[in-house]
């Protein structure tokens, strides 16, 4: 048997930290994205006998992980063992410990054999380290943040409605608010005679809402663009947004803050301009269609509802967006600019869109809108070595703008040439605190390459 070993110290009681791991949504919320794995069935608990089943690849071969969960011993300690998976043994214990009355030790203490015993050690034990190191890396600095922005804003527990609750920002905002102790409730789209609207299931209704947070929309980057699909695009912001307004501002008793998502293409190509929330807007097809979407919140602040318009950069995940789709040539050596990579490409990180969008809640004084951008920006140039430096990659191979027009059309110029020199003047000034300004600590954390000097660590 081995043994790894990994604390950090978190800045709530011991109640709080526990309480934390025991939410649901705490398991999907603390799987690395670079990680190929879901979540296949859960019984929600970590309570004795309460299993869960992961569902993975190794080698490229399908791979199920079925936990069982043992000791549970509030607010000090949990464990789990696997029965099934990647591991020949594998005795998880969590452990909590208080240093003060609002400072708890996370201490992670794995017990755990490789297959094919010492073969199996000689073979892949240096590379099962590694991962071990660079997961809870990852999962230590998450729950120090989350844990974090909780004690930072001590809000109530709310409920809070959540429109595409499914897509890439909604899955990880439902596990995200569930663990700091809110209740949010997915709306359902109901299309009807070519109309859309969004539904709560019963018994909840939009009355019992404090906040709801807007984030359906057809992905923009899913089509070639045409007539159609441009129309499709409008039609699934504009009209929908506006009849929830209206929905909302009709309730007896509306919600005090809606948040619904817009875009930085509001503002057009703008080159080395240096823009935020004061800024004019554009006129091509994503700034108009972002002043309509904006506009359609109306029937909300006729009816003094606080609404906050995120003004959302390119936002970085491995579980999809652009980033997803640049890793396999980055890792290939393929990165590298697009055009003439001098274009300005305001980026954020997951966690802080996640935090941005916890921060409108929580801070009265913020509306209108508010742009939710990373305040380093950096050119595509320096974004494509910036990720092949972080892969240890070579980022010289261009995509020149003739091919990337002849492949995508209009939509290479609005989405991969264009150039938006954006700060987050409004996020700033209220007071947020980003997780990762700078483009390559956020890189690494998201890829499994973070180097953590203030969580401790060790390992045998």
């Amino acid at each position: 048997m081995q043994l790894f070993q990994s604390s950090v110290e978190l800045p709530v009681p011991i109640e709080d930290a526990f309480a934390y791991h025991e939410r649901l949504g705490a398991l999907q919320r603390l799987i690395p994205p670079w990680e190929n794995v879901k979540v296949e069935s859960s019984d929600g608990s970590i309570k004795p006998g309460a299993r869960v089943t992961l569902k993975t690849h190794l080698a490229g071969i399908p791979l199920r992980w079925v936990a069982e969960h043992r000791a549970y011993e509030p607010p000090t300690k949990f464990e789990d063992v696997a029965l099934s998976g990647p591991f020949a043994a594998w005795h998880h214990q969590h452990l909590f410990r208080s240093i003060a009355p609002k400072a708890t030790i996370l201490t992670d203490h794995i017990n755990y054999q490789v297959p094919l015993g010492r073969t199996g050690e000689v073979v892949g034990g240096g590379y099962v380290r590694r991962q071990l190191e660079a997961m809870f890396a990852y999962r230590h600095r998450v729950t120090r943040d989350d844990l974090t922005t909780l004690a930072r804003y001590p809000l109530a527990p709310r409920k809070i409605a959540v429109t595409g609750s499914s897509g890439l920002v909604g899955r990880e905002l439902m596990a995200f608010l569930s663990l700091l102790g809110h209740q949010p409730i997915p709306a359902r789209r109901v299309v009807t005679d070519s109309k859309t609207t969004f539904t709560l299931e019963d018994p909840n209704r939009w009355e019992d809402c404090d906040v709801v947070v807007h984030l359906a929309g057809k992905s923009i980057a899913d089509k070639r663009w045409s007539t159609q699909v441009k129309a499709e695009l409008c039609n699934s912001r504009i009209g929908p947004t506006n009849a929830l307004c209206q929905s909302l501002a009709a309730s007896a008793r509306p919600p005090k803050v809606l948040i619904c998502a817009s875009a930085i293409g509001i503002y057009g190509n703008r080159g080395n301009e240096p823009l935020d929330e004061s800024s004019t807007t554009g006129n091509d097809f994503l700034a108009k269609l972002g002043k309509d979407w904006e506009a359609a919140c109306q029937p909300a602040i006729d009816a003094g509802i606080r609404v906050v318009n995120l003004r959302l950069g390119i936002i970085l995940t491995p579980r999809g967006g652009a980033l997803s789709k640049m890793l396999l040539p980055a890792r290939l050596g393929l990165g590298g600019p697009m055009g003439s990579g001098a274009q300005w490409l305001s980026w954020v990180s997951m966690d802080d869109v996640l935090g941005a969008i916890y921060h409108a809640m929580a801070t009265d004084s913020v509306h209108g809108p508010m742009n939710i951008v990373a305040p380093n920006p950096v050119t595509n140039l320096s974004f494509a070595k910036t990720l092949g430096a972080v892969l240890s990659r070579p980022a010289f191979v261009p995509a020149p703008a003739a091919v990337l027009r002849l492949a995508m059309g209009e939509m290479a110029d609005a989405l991969l040439l264009s150039s938006a020199r954006v700060q987050p003047a409004a996020l700033m000034s209220s007071g947020y605190e980003f997780r990762f300004p700078k483009l390559d600590d956020a890189l690494r954390h998201l890829l499994g390459f973070a180097q953590e000097t203030s969580i401790i660590r060790t390992s045998t």
